[in-house]
């Protein structure tokens, strides 16, 4: 990794202090539960998905249980987890065929995660890097883009660029750790609309905080009316 001051290895030193430990957000207690809950948490915050996650569980305790729930049973469940009907759907189907084709494990692969249903490439990086310590690439949730953009780690904006612009520079054993660590500043103290620039330790490194003192060191000069 290059040094200097517009490398990112300043940012994740920096990181490093804020989030030492790759520390999942979601409550789970295997593979399974941790699918279960990453696929809820689409449009519904963590704290939400873990209000939800122990009474599915209990319910449903392992995934051959919720391989043969009824669909309305679970929606009834998750309800307050938002768009609980295809949420539903997922979770029924995607342990079904958990069940059916790889003998009730989840898949370890990007390319089998991704045949089951619910599963994007977003999904299945979180459980490539965070739970099986074997990341095939990074996540990019909108956390991690706008955090990425503001600290000069990518100039582009579409997830998928994003994530091959952080794969380029971050080496492969931060990669699982880097999205947790940049969700988590993201959320407290780097946010979309009100970032806490005065108390955040990374402003030096980043591209929002410079532009905001350069534009306050310009003297007004329009005319007064």
């Amino acid at each position: 990794m290059a040094k200097g001051k517009n490398s990112p290895e300043g940012v994740l030193k920096e990181l490093k202090k804020l989030y030492p430990k790759h520390v999942i957000p979601l409550h789970h207690k295997n593979a399974w539960e941790l699918l279960c809950a990453v696929i809820l948490s689409a449009q519904c915050t963590d704290a939400r998905v873990n209000t939800i996650t122990p009474h599915l569980f209990k319910k449903y305790p392992t995934v051959y249980d919720l391989a043969n729930a009824k669909i309305r049973d679970v929606e009834k469940i998750i309800h307050s987890a938002g768009f609980y009907h295809s949420k539903a759907l997922s979770l029924v189907e995607m342990s079904r065929r958990i069940c059916e084709v790889y003998g009730g494990e989840v898949p370890q692969t990007m390319e089998d995660l991704l045949t089951l249903r619910g599963v994007a490439r977003k999904t299945a990086n979180v459980m490539l890097g965070d739970y099986f310590k074997k990341p095939a690439g990074i996540v990019v949730d909108t956390h991690v883009k706008r955090l990425a953009f503001r600290l000069g780690l990518t100039r582009n904006t579409d997830p998928v660029k994003v994530e091959k612009d952080l794969t380029k520079i971050i080496p492969y054993k931060y990669w699982g750790w880097l999205a947790i660590a940049l969700i988590l500043h993201g959320r407290g103290v780097c946010s979309a609309r009100k970032p806490l620039c005065e108390k955040c330790t990374l402003s030096v490194y980043c591209a929002k905080r410079t532009l905001k003192k350069h534009k306050e060191k310009i003297p007004d000069r329009s005319p007064r009316g």
